[in-house]
């Protein structure tokens, strides 16, 4: 993370620290949201597992993360949500619930804001396409080291019931400063 004697922007300009940021003013160049489809282990009744993507293409390509994307037009969070894990692996999340809220700043000046859902169900099988390769990963066994940078500080505590509300920002795949809320 950035130091407090470190500049709160770059010369040119570019938030290099949360707190350079009025986040109740900021406004994203785009909107999204990431749905984590969980289910009880094939392998192991005992375990849990969740649907993970490695992205083929768009930010983040060659990542794992869950399924997601831009909200289209005026499409809800929650209506977003359904689509882009219907499109990005064919499956369907059932009793999809808004469990956070994420906001990226980037340096080069995109940013975006992610609404984060959760399903318990899905109706289908994952299949690849053109945007992505599924994985059902045991909930112990998440990849970290495969994903975004900020994907560690957070998820977990998704994972175990807890709403997350953070703000992040990121020099291309660095993560420089962050700041998180988890609740109960």
């Amino acid at each position: 993370m950035t130091s407090p004697t470190e500049p709160a922007t770059s010369p040119a300009g570019a938030p290099r620290r949360v707190d350079a940021i009025d986040w109740s003013a900021w406004t994203p160049v785009d909107r999204a949201t990431l749905t984590f489809v969980r289910r009880q282990s094939a392998a192991d009744p005992a375990r849990e597992d969740v649907l993970l993507i490695t992205k083929k293409r768009g930010l983040g390509a060659g990542k794992i993360n869950a399924p997601g994307g831009r909200l289209e037009g005026d499409e809800t969070p929650a209506g977003c949500a359904v689509r882009e894990v219907e499109e990005e692996v064919g499956v369907t999340p059932l009793g999809v619930e808004e469990r956070g809220r994420l906001r990226f700043q980037f340096v080069d000046g995109y940013s975006l804001d992610c609404h984060v859902f959760q399903a318990f169900d899905h109706r289908g099988e994952p299949r690849e396409t053109d945007e992505a390769i599924p994985q059902w990963t045991p909930i112990d066994a998440i990849p970290f080291d495969r994903m975004w940078a900020d994907d560690h500080l957070w998820l977990p505590a998704l994972l175990a019931g807890r709403r997350v509300d953070g703000c992040f920002i990121f020099d291309g795949d660095t993560m420089l400063d962050h700041a998180l809320t988890l609740e109960d």
